[in-house]
């Protein structure tokens, strides 16, 4: 019998594709959810069951917020990634590490097949697509929902048809939670004009929600997040603080519209506090202590790894080279960034690093120096002007 590995969130779509897979194909149908920082214990319980009731031969829940850190978003912080200056690419970079972590999986129960729910508008299908191509090429993918086109309806009466029971009302809102961020999707988002109201926002309904103002100090060793007001934590913890400072503030919520992958433009609501804080505050403290050509040619290849993480080449070569010259220039990104936090808004304070530049005993912008005279100066500015000055002798 045919062993399929299934992709699955114990929504109406992966219900669906268990079932269909299971009864219309004949395949054994095994199902995996790959948890990269936003499910609760509580969150992984009810999939689990929802895979018992969709009676799938085997489920399996991993873990893999601590590879989705390792490999992916500390070199998002060493970079200051954010498509188009506006998104740290919260659902980018959990899809291509949850897709690597299904691949492994199917190799390690002896898969023949690979499916996932994904439909044929959005840019996880290609994310997907192009990981297990790449890891496991001899595995045909299968993606019902994506062939089928079948409307909610017609899944619901399928799958009552075949014993699978369940509340299948269709939210107002779509929300995918990780570490790296909340995105929420709505009749709002498929506009041009309309926000999304605060109610769709998660931490709208945090009881703590506060409006006071607070300052909080983030350390940085080598680029990375390794301590919080003075204490010392792994990046994950530091992250998941953050996450939580930063909802009680509603902070890091914003809109983005981007190109999607293949070829529409999208439109999404995400809050992500940690990562807008972090990113912000890694980059202030790059600012004092990076060259003005390495932080230029940061800026440069941040585009391109970002462009790169969104297309789901997260495995091409390419990003390994990136990552490369990312992790050389943060061996001198070590300080600490003060921010000051209120209500729906943050900014940086300061930074302390050793390594700071603007404290040296050499020069001090606007006030006298030792390292050049006003000769100099003016010997400079004379060479710089030369190019241009040149031109415009020849154009008038």
């Amino acid at each position: 019998m045919n062993k399929v590995l299934l992709a699955f969130s114990g929504g109406l779509d992966t219900s669906y594709c268990a079932r269909y897979l299971a009864v219309d194909l004949g395949m054994e149908v095994h199902s995996v959810v790959v948890d990269t920082g936003g499910f609760s214990q509580h969150d992984l319980a009810a999939i689990a069951d929802r895979a018992a009731t969709c009676m799938v031969a085997s489920h399996a829940a991993l873990d893999r917020t601590q590879e989705l850190y390792g490999q992916v978003l500390r070199h998002c912080i060493a970079g200051n990634v954010l498509k188009n200056s506006t998104y740290p690419l919260s659902v980018s970079a959990e899809r291509v590490v949850q897709a690597i972590a299904i691949a492994e999986h199917a190799r390690a129960i002896g898969a023949t097949h690979l499916a996932h729910g994904s439909t044929g508008a959005g840019n996880d299908q290609i994310r997907f697509d192009v990981i297990f191509r790449i890891l496991c090429p001899d595995l045909p993918v299968l993606t019902p929902i994506r062939d089928q086109r079948l409307s909610r309806d017609a899944e619901i009466e399928y799958l009552a048809r075949h014993g699978v029971q369940g509340d299948w009302t269709k939210a107002a809102y779509s929300v995918n939670q990780g570490i790296w961020g909340t995105t929420v999707g709505g009749k709002e988002t498929l506009t041009s004009n309309l926000p999304l109201p605060k109610a769709a926002f998660p931490s709208e309904h945090r009881p703590t929600a506060r409006h006071d103002e607070t300052r909080i100090a983030i350390g940085f060793t080598n680029g990375q997040p390794t301590s919080l007001d003075g204490e010392a934590l792994d990046p994950v913890t530091v992250l998941r603080r953050l996450n939580e400072i930063g909802a009680d503030y509603g902070i890091g919520r914003d809109m983005h519209v981007g190109d999607t992958i293949i070829g529409i433009k999208g439109r999404v609501a995400f809050e992500a506090p940690a990562a807008m804080m972090t990113i912000k505050a890694h980059h202030a403290l790059e600012k004092h202590v990076l060259t003005k050509w390495q932080l230029n040619l940061k800026d440069q290849l941040a585009l391109w790894y970002g462009q790169l993480l969104h297309e789901g080449q997260f495995l091409d070569p390419a990003m390994r080279s990136v990552e490369a010259f990312f992790d050389e220039t943060q061996r001198s990104v070590t300080g600490t960034v003060e921010l000051a936090l209120s209500r729906e808004r943050f900014n940086v304070v300061g930074i302390t690093s050793p390594h700071d530049m603007m404290v040296s005993k050499v020069a001090t912008y606007g006030e006298m120096n030792t390292a050049f005279s006003g000769d100099d100066a003016k010997g400079f500015a004379t060479i710089a002007s030369i190019t241009t000055m040149l031109h415009r002798s020849v154009q008038s």
